[in-house]
C-alpha cells in the first residue's frame, strides 16, 4: 500500500477560484459587515439591517465568510472570530481594511494580468519602469492605505535599535511613505530628529501623519530620487524598509554605500525586507514575495 495520498483537484479548484474569496471578503469591508457584527448585530436580518443588504444576500455572504474563517455561526447567529475582531472591525485600532485600497488596486492587480508576459519578460510587463517610475502614483494609494498595518513591526523595530539617549539623534528614513517607521523611532526618542526621503506627493501624506503624531516640530522632509538626491549627512540611523527589493544588486550595493557615507561613526542601517530562505520556497509569505517583484 501506498503511504501517498490520492491525487486530487482540490488546490487546483481553491487557488483557481481564489478569486471569489477575495471578492467576499472585500465586499464585506465594502458593506462595513465586520464592524455591524462588532456593535451587535448577529442575524442575517440584523446584519442586513445595519449594512443595507438583502437578507438573503447577507446570510449568504456570512455563510461563506463562516466557510472561509473570518466568522463563527451558532444556529442562525454569527459573530467574529478574534482574528476578525482585530482587524477587520473598523472600530478597532488595529483595523486592517483599509489595505484593500491598495491591495485590490488596478495597477496592482493589473500587473499580475500580465504575470505570463512578466515570465516570459522576466521582469514586469508595465510600460516603461512599473512602479519604479518617478512619482508613480500607486505610491500615494500605498501610503494612505498601508501605514497601520507598519505600525506593530515599525514600533517592534525600534525596540530593537539602540541609539543615543543623552543626546539629540538623527534619523533617515528612506522610502517614507506614509512615514510610520521613522515615526515609531519618534515616540522612542523624544529628542530624534526624523528626515524623511520619497517622492513630493507621498510625502505629503507622511507630513499629515507627523501632525497627527503630534512630532510635526522634529519632522522634516526631502523629495526626490534616493540614488540621486543630497539625502544629508551626520545620521545616527537610516532606516530602509521594503525599499532594496525594487532594485538589482548593483543598484543596491550602490545605493547602501552613499548611505554609508551619510552615517555618524557607530550609526546604523537598520534594513527591512522579505528574505526567504536559500531554497527560496521558505517561509512561504518571502518567497511568494518574489512573485509580486516579477510582477
Amino acid at each position: 500500500m501506498s503511504n501517498h495520498p490520492e491525487p486530487s483537484p482540490a488546490l487546483f479548484f481553491d487557488t483557481i477560484n481564489a478569486y471569489q474569496k477575495t471578492a467576499a471578503l472585500k465586499t464585506a469591508l465594502e458593506l462595513d459587515l465586520f464592524t455591524a457584527i462588532g456593535e451587535g448585530a448577529a442575524t442575517d436580518a440584523e446584519i442586513a439591517s445595519k449594512c443595507g443588504g438583502a437578507t438573503r444576500g447577507i446570510r449568504i455572504l456570512c455563510d461563506s465568510l463562516t466557510v472561509l474563517g473570518f466568522l463563527m455561526k451558532c444556529e442562525d447567529r454569527y459573530t467574529l472570530t478574534p482574528d476578525s475582531a482585530t482587524f477587520l472591525n473598523r472600530k478597532s485600532p488595529a483595523y486592517a481594511g483599509e489595505a484593500v485600497e491598495f491591495l485590490l488596486s488596478p495597477g496592482l492587480t493589473g500587473s499580475f494580468s500580465e504575470l505570463t508576459n512578466a515570465v516570459r519578460k522576466g521582469g514586469t510587463a508595465q510600460p516603461e519602469e512599473g512602479s519604479v517610475a518617478p512619482e508613480h502614483p500607486m505610491w500615494i494609494a500605498f501610503a494612505r492605505s498601508m501605514g497601520g498595518l507598519m505600525v506593530p513591526g515599525a514600533t517592534g523595530l525600534a525596540e530593537l535599535v539602540h541609539l543615543a539617549t543623552a543626546r539629540a539623534v538623527k534619523i533617515l528614513d528612506v522610502s517614507a511613505s506614509h512615514g510610520m517607521w521613522g515615526l515609531a523611532f519618534a515616540r522612542k526618542h523624544p529628542h530624534a530628529q526624523i528626515v524623511a526621503l520619497d517622492w513630493a506627493p507621498v510625502l505629503e501624506v507622511a507630513r499629515e501623519n507627523a501632525r497627527k503624531a503630534g512630532v510635526a516640530s522634529r519632522f522634516s522632509t526631502t523629495a526626490g530620487n534616493a540614488f540621486d538626491v543630497d539625502i544629508g549627512s551626520d545620521y545616527d540611523a537610516v532606516l530602509i524598509p521594503n525599499f532594496l527589493h525594487h532594485f538589482d544588486i548593483k543598484a543596491c550595493v550602490q545605493f547602501l554605500r552613499k548611505v554609508n557615507g551619510a552615517l555618524l561613526p557607530g550609526g546604523h542601517v537598520v534594513i527591512v525586507e522579505f528574505v526567504p530562505n536559500p531554497d527560496r520556497v521558505t517561509p512561504p509569505p518571502s518567497a511568494l514575495f518574489s512573485l509580486v517583484m516579477l510582477a
